[in-house]
C-alpha cells in the first residue's frame, strides 16, 4: 500500500455537535434524534430519512437555506476544527512520517472543502463528492480516488466507517479497505458478516497508525 484515503464523517469528524444542532433546530430531544439516526443505520436507510421520520414532509434544502439566512455566521449543519476526533492529527502525522500518501475524500458538500483545508491537516490532498459531482458508493467515485492518488487500486487503502459506502465499493474497485469502529454506522457494521471483507477492522485511527507503522 502506498496511499491511504480517508472518509470524513465519523472517520475524521465527530458529527455529534452537528446532529445536536439539527435536533435543536427541528425541536426534538437530542437523544430522540440520535436514536432515530441509529435506527436508520440499523435499517440500511439514508441518514436523510431521519429528518422525514421526525418531521414528515420536511423540505431539507429549504430548511438549510432558511437556517443559513437566520444564522449566517453560525456553523449550522457544518463542522470546524473543534469537531475533529482527538486522534486525527497525531495519527495522520505518524502515517505520513511512515511514507504513506494521505488523501481525504468523502461524501461532503462543497463548503466542507474549505472547512477541512482550514484545519491544516497533515495530508497531501482533500477532495469532496460535491466537487467531483459523484458520491459513494458509485464506482466512479472510487475511480476518481485512484486517479487523484495516481496509483493502481491495489496500492490504495480506503478508510471509512461504513460497509456499504466504504468497504464493499472500495473492494469492488480493487482497493483494500479498513473499517473504522466509530460512529453509529461503524459500530453496527463491524458486527455484520460483511465486515470480514475489510482488510482491517480498527477501533481508532491511532489503532490504524499503530498497525500500519
Amino acid at each position: 500500500m502506498r496511499s491511504l484515503v480517508f472518509d470524513v464523517g465519523e472517520t475524521l469528524i465527530d458529527e455529534t455537535r452537528i446532529w445536536s444542532r439539527w435536533a435543536d433546530r427541528l425541536g426534538v430531544p437530542r437523544l430522540t434524534f440520535m436514536g432515530v439516526l441509529g435506527g436508520m443505520a440499523a435499517l440500511d436507510r439514508s441518514h436523510a430519512d431521519a429528518f422525514q421520520v421526525v418531521r414528515p414532509g420536511l423540505d431539507l434544502d429549504a430548511e438549510i437555506a432558511a437556517w443559513r439566512a437566520e444564522d449566517p455566521d453560525g456553523l449550522r449543519e457544518n463542522f470546524d476544527g473543534d469537531d475533529l476526533y482527538p486522534d486525527v492529527r497525531d495519527s495522520l502525522a505518524a502515517l505520513r512520517a511512515a511514507g504513506y500518501e494521505l488523501i481525504v475524500a468523502g461524501n461532503q458538500p462543497s463548503q466542507a472543502y474549505d472547512a477541512l483545508l482550514a484545519m491544516d491537516l497533515p495530508v497531501d490532498a482533500i477532495h469532496t463528492s460535491a466537487a467531483w459531482e459523484v458520491e459513494k458508493p458509485a464506482p466512479e467515485f472510487f475511480a476518481k480516488v485512484a486517479a487523484v492518488a495516481g496509483r493502481s487500486p491495489e496500492e490504495i487503502l480506503y478508510v471509512g466507517d461504513r460497509i456499504d459506502n466504504d468497504v464493499l465499493p472500495a473492494r469492488r474497485a480493487g482497493m483494500r479497505a479498513a473499517l473504522l469502529r466509530r460512529g453509529p454506522w461503524g459500530y453496527l457494521h463491524a458486527e455484520r458478516p460483511e465486515a470480514s471483507q475489510a482488510d482491517l477492522v480498527v477501533d481508532s485511527l491511532a489503532d490504524l497508525a499503530a498497525r500500519l507503522t
